[in-house]
């Protein structure tokens, strides 16, 4: 089955191997605070700086899953209270989780802004250059939840002060760890409100991989994996390359072959692609490099899904208010130039 869901996705095929080398090495039998093990931290770490061009000076920290990293933002950095601009069903359930452990009193004071860059939902995206414009607009910390991005594209860090992802997306790893990036000024903040009251606050956090250790027991073959991974991955800026091509190439074809077109309404040409789907997004800087959702009717969608699986692929379903009108495609890396020739081919013969 060729897998084109949007996360957990498709993991690199290497990944199995790596698995089975953590096992025959004793990787997963190491003690999280062993030189052993504080190794593959620093090594981790060091890769995720170089692969993904971080600045030297944002700290690394490796946890559970990202809604952990939700967690920490609003127990350990938020001081009155978060804003949380959205417009998909993760960035409405980041400001919800958020309102539990810090209620909104007047959102004029609020000193985190929160935002989605990449909206899994509905395949929007929010550019570096409006990530720009907040900047400039907002005095305080920026957070940012890459979730379905990082790794896939490149990030001008500067433009956040808290990044993190969960690794089963454009990582190309199994569920269970999540990255989280924050800066000197994400630190300071830590440092003020001073709050050390749980078991992932990032006071802890940061005193525990300021020596290459984790503050709980961690998910140590995800680590290993993540690193071994990492070793194998070309530098960000050349993944970049590559994503935006195949991003710029699916909505070409959704775009050239669609309802609408000339091509699938030309009086001598057959319709490359069924006139029952469309791009959910129309405007074309909104949307998304690395997942992308494709509207039509409930029974049309429900159609395609049950024809892709019979011909062994697993389109995503879709989320939230799209829930029944979507399919989603995932665009990560770990997914294969030969994998996306296939779906297309059949998206043009169904």
């Amino acid at each position: 089955m060729i897998t084109f869901y949007p996360g957990p996705s498709k993991v690199y095929p290497q990944v199995a191997d790596y698995a089975v080398d953590a096992v025959r090495e004793g990787i997963v039998s190491l003690n999280h605070r062993s030189a052993g093990f504080m190794d593959i931290v620093k090594e981790t770490v060091r890769l995720l700086h170089d692969k993904l061009d971080i600045p030297a000076d944002y700290h690394i920290a490796l946890v559970s899953s990202a809604t952990e990293c939700w967690e920490i933002v609003a127990q350990s950095l938020t001081a009155a209270s978060s804003l949380h601009p959205y417009n998909g069903a993760f960035g409405k359930k980041w400001a919800e989780y958020a309102y539990k452990i810090k209620p909104p009193v007047s959102l004029s004071e609020a000193d985190v802004l929160c935002i989605i860059q990449n909206e899994t939902s509905n395949g929007t995206q929010v550019t570096m250059e409006t990530l720009a414009q907040f900047r400039r607009d907002f005095s305080a910390l920026i957070a940012v939840d890459a979730v379905s991005s990082m790794a896939g594209i490149a990030f001008d860090w500067s433009l956040g002060d808290v990044w993190f992802a969960s690794v089963q997306k454009c990582f190309g790893l199994p569920a269970g760890l999540a990255v989280l990036i924050y800066s000197p000024a994400a630190l300071k903040r830590a440092e003020e409100i001073g709050e050390n009251a749980h078991y992932n606050s990032l006071l802890f956090i940061h005193e525990n991989f300021s020596k290459f250790q984790t503050p709980y027991t961690p998910n140590g073959l995800g680590i290993y994996m993540l690193m071994r991974v990492l070793q194998q991955l070309p530098p960000i800026a050349v993944v970049d390359i590559i994503t935006k091509k195949r991003a710029a190439d699916w909505y070409t074809f959704f775009e050239q072959f669609g309802p609408g077109s000339s091509q699938a309404h030309g009086s001598l040409t057959k319709p490359a692609l069924s006139p029952d789907f469309r791009l959910l997004i129309n405007d074309k800087p909104d949307r998304s490099d690395t997942v992308i959702a494709v509207e039509g009717s409930e029974s049309a969608i429900k159609a395609i899904k049950v024809a892709a699986q019979q011909a062994g692929i697993m389109l995503g379903n879709g989320y939230g208010d799209w829930k029944n009108t979507t399919f989603r495609i995932a665009n990560f890396p770990a997914i294969s130039d030969d994998e996306i020739g296939t779906l297309m081919q059949f998206l043009r013969s169904y």
